[in-house]
C-alpha cells in the first residue's frame, strides 16, 4: 500500500506538473529580465506555491467529479478513488485546502494577483465540467494551464505583458492538441456516456488533424514571439528543439494505432517544454539584450 502522501500525489497526478511549470518559469525570468526586477527566492518559491496548490485543487476537482465515470472506464478504474485507496471526503478536504493555499499565496504575491485568483480558480476548475456538454473541453484546459505565464509575470511584475500573452495563447493550443491526442484513449468510453470530445465529435482521423492544426499554431506562437521580441540564437535552439518534439509525437500516433499514446503525451510533451524553457531562460540571461 502506498503511503498518503503518494496516494495524493497520484492523485492529482503530480509528475505532470511538468507541462506548464515551464512556462511559468518563462513568464517569471522574462519579468526580471526584461523589467530589471532583482530576483527573489521568495517570490519565486511562491510562484511555484501557486502553480503546485492551483493545480492540484483543479486534478482533485477532477477526480471528485469524474469518480462515477472512473469506476466504470477500465482505463480508470485502478485510481485512487474508485478503489477506496482516498475516500471521497479526503479529496474533497484536499481540494478545498488546496484552493485556499493558492488564494493565500497570491495574497502575499501582490493585490492584482489576489484580485485575480478566483478567476483562475473558476477557470481550472471549471474544465471539470466541461466535457459534460462541449468538444471544446479540450481548449478549456489549454486555458487554464495558458495562465502560467502570465501569472508569473504578474507576480514579479504587477502588470500585463504582450510577450507573456503571447506564451499563454502558445500553451492553449499546445495543451488542447496533446489533450486531444491523450482522449483517443476514451473513444468508446465516452460515447456509451455522452460524454463530449473532439474524437467523438469528428471521429479519431479528424480530431488528429484539429491536433496538427493546434501544434502548428502553437509553433507559430513560439516563432512570432522570438521575432517579435528579438531573441538570440539560443532561443531559436529552444524552438527547433519544441517544435520537433511536436512533429515528432503525431509520428507517434495513428487513428488506428494509439498504443503510444501515453509517450506521445508524457515523455515528449514533458521534454518539449522543459527544454525549450531552458533554451528561453539561457537566452535570456547569457546573450546581450
Amino acid at each position: 500500500m502506498k503511503s498518503l502522501v503518494l496516494r495524493y500525489l497520484s492523485l492529482v497526478k503530480f509528475s505532470h506538473t511538468i507541462f506548464a511549470m515551464p512556462f511559468a518559469l518563462i513568464g517569471f525570468f522574462l519579468a526580471i529580465r526584461w523589467q530589471h526586477y532583482p530576483f527573489s527566492w521568495t517570490l519565486f518559491i511562491k510562484v511555484i506555491l501557486c502553480m503546485v496548490f492551483a493545480r492540484s485543487a483543479a486534478m482533485a476537482f477532477n477526480r471528485i467529479l469524474d469518480l462515477e465515470y472512473d469506476r466504470l472506464n477500465p482505463r480508470t478504474a485502478q485510481r485512487e478513488l474508485p478503489t477506496g485507496q482516498l475516500s471521497y471526503r479526503q479529496a474533497v478536504v484536499f481540494t478545498i485546502i488546496n484552493a485556499l493555499l493558492f488564494v493565500l499565496t497570491t495574497y502575499f504575491i501582490n493585490r492584482i494577483c489576489f484580485y485575480l485568483s478566483p478567476v483562475a480558480l473558476a477557470v481550472v476548475l471549471g474544465y471539470s465540467y466541461t466535457k459534460r456538454f462541449t468538444a471544446f473541453s479540450h481548449l478549456v484546459l489549454g486555458l487554464g494551464l495558458s495562465l502560467a505565464p502570465i501569472g508569473a509575470y504578474l507576480a514579479v511584475t504587477g502588470h500585463f505583458h504582450w510577450l507573456p500573452l503571447i506564451y499563454s495563447g502558445v500553451v492553449i493550443c499546445w495543451v488542447s492538441g496533446f489533450d486531444i491526442i491523450y482522449s483517443l484513449q476514451d473513444v468508446s468510453f465516452d460515447q456509451s456516456l455522452r460524454l463530449y470530445s473532439m474524437p467523438v465529435w469528428l471521429g479519431e482521423a479528424r480530431a488528429l488533424q484539429v491536433s496538427i492544426f493546434l501544434h502548428m499554431l502553437s509553433a507559430v506562437g513560439v516563432i512570432a514571439a522570438g521575432w517579435l521580441a528579438g531573441f538570440g540564437w539560443l532561443y531559436w535552439v529552444g524552438v527547433a528543439w519544441f517544435v520537433g518534439m511536436l512533429w515528432y509525437q503525431h509520428r507517434l500516433v495513428h487513428p488506428n494505432d494509439i498504443s503510444r499514446v501515453n509517450i506521445a503525451f508524457m515523455t515528449a510533451n514533458g521534454i518539449a517544454s522543459c527544454v525549450f524553457a531552458l533554451f528561453v531562460i539561457l537566452d535570456l540571461f547569457l546573450l546581450p539584450s
